[in-house]
């Protein structure tokens, strides 16, 4: 090597929610990819032992020790922070502490066909996130995952109903291994995908009521759908007790897809990933 010349350094990659279940994979891809990663939890005892891998310990709303826990990262994968009344306002927080850390740029995991007048809560604030990361000034990719697969079972009650007023509309449901393939892929050759928003499904698209069929031959016991009306979906979950905001997501998750906000078959997965996307009855076998 001449003189004054050298070779550069790959920075550091920085996972946030490694602790989940979409950024836990992430991160083991990362370890076995081999890339060098800094870890950034809440909770250090409940982050992964991974070779190559750092622990660097920030909440989002505390600026100075995001700050801290970016600095020398050169690309972010950040997940969406816990819900919360100021989800937002801690978004805000994490990405101008990232911005002023030095950071090139911020893979952000969204929701599908976020955008401001969406039927889902979430996924307006899932857009004005992305709307603070074209004004900060970072580059940045848009990952937007559908509803997760993996959660179908979860929709069930105790009585065998999965209960919503999602009428006939289709859910486009996307693997959480599929996501983070993805997101991998992106983390890994990051510069291509600048600019980019990716809306993220599996290969079909479902109605509830074929979600209960899938699901009666998978757990054999049957499952059913019972439509509800706005109000009686409000109704039968206020035993639980949950903040308005909250009840308004759990129920504006299925007044989406009734309105159809969820439907909508894409190739992202294929084209990021280099594989099919997984379909739910094998997202069920694999467990």
């Amino acid at each position: 090597m001449s003189a004054g010349s050298h070779a550069e350094t790959p920075r550091l990659l920085a996972v946030t929610g490694a602790t989940g279940q979409v950024g836990g994979r992430v991160a083991r891809r990362l370890a076995d990819a081999g890339a060098a990663q800094r870890l950034v939890v809440r909770d250090p005892s409940r982050a992964p032992n991974l070779t190559g891998a750092e622990i660097a310990v920030a909440a989002y709303d505390d600026a100075a020790a995001v700050r801290a826990a970016l600095a020398g990262v050169g690309t972010v994968f950040m997940v969406s922070g816990k819900e919360s009344p100021d989800r937002l306002g801690e978004h805000k927080t994490f990405i101008d502490a990232a911005v002023a850390a030095g950071v090139e740029r911020i893979v952000y995991l969204s929701y599908f066909h976020a955008a401001p007048d969406a039927t889902f809560t979430h996924a307006r604030l899932h857009w004005a996130t992305e709307e603070r990361l074209r004004a900060s000034g970072i580059a940045f990719a848009a990952l937007r995952d559908n509803m997760y697969l993996d959660f179908m079972p979860a929709l069930v009650g105790d009585d065998g109903a999965i209960r919503g007023p999602a009428g006939a509309g289709r859910v486009a449901g996307v693997a959480q291994d599929d996501i983070a393939d993805a997101v991998t892929a992106v983390l890994l050759d990051p510069a291509p995908h600048d600019g980019h928003v990716y809306e993220l499904t599996g290969p079909e698209e479902l109605t509830i009521t074929e979600i209960a069929t899938i699901l009666t031959e998978h757990l054999g016991r049957e499952v059913r759908y019972v439509e509800e009306t706005v109000d009686e979906a409000y109704a039968s979950r206020a035993h639980y007790g949950a903040p308005d905001w909250e009840v308004d997501a759990w129920v504006s998750t299925y007044t989406a897809i009734a309105a159809g906000e969820l439907a909508g078959v894409t190739d992202a997965i294929p084209r990021l990933t280099g594989h099919d996307a997984t379909p739910l009855t094998e997202v069920l076998r694999r467990g």
